[in-house]
């Protein structure tokens, strides 16, 4: 089992930046893959970057941009910076893990709001 806790959300103007932040516990052998989703209200979740074991990365085409996902090894922390926020960034935003073997994101922390004022 692999425990996932957010933190780095909150309140930002448009046009800042933010750090957030997925700190893993468990059985972090097992994990193949991790990624950032978001869910914004009324809305269905998204998943907005990806980084498997060998460091590749991939984005939803609504993150390419101002989108870096990254991770500390040693940390065993998981990192997503957003850039020029915009309000339609506004979400709870989730790390998710996949353990080697699973095709779908069976790890799921409580999420953090990001909320972007214009």
């Amino acid at each position: 089992q692999v425990q996932l806790v957010e933190s780095g959300g909150g309140l930002v103007q448009a046009g800042g930046s933010l750090r957030l932040s997925c700190a893993a516990s468990g059985r972090l052998f097992t994990i193949s893959a991790m990624s950032w989703h978001r869910q914004a209200p009324g809305k269905q979740r998204e998943q907005v970057a990806a980084i498997i074991t060998s460091g590749r990365k991939n984005f939803a085409d609504s993150a390419k941009e101002r989108f870096t996902i990254s991770r500390d090894n040693d940390k065993n922390t998981l990192y997503l910076q957003i850039d020029n926020l915009k309000p339609e960034d506004t979400a709870v935003y989730y790390c998710a893990a996949r353990t080697t073997g699973r095709s779908t994101w069976d790890s799921w922390g409580q999420g953090t709001q990001v909320t972007v004022s214009s």
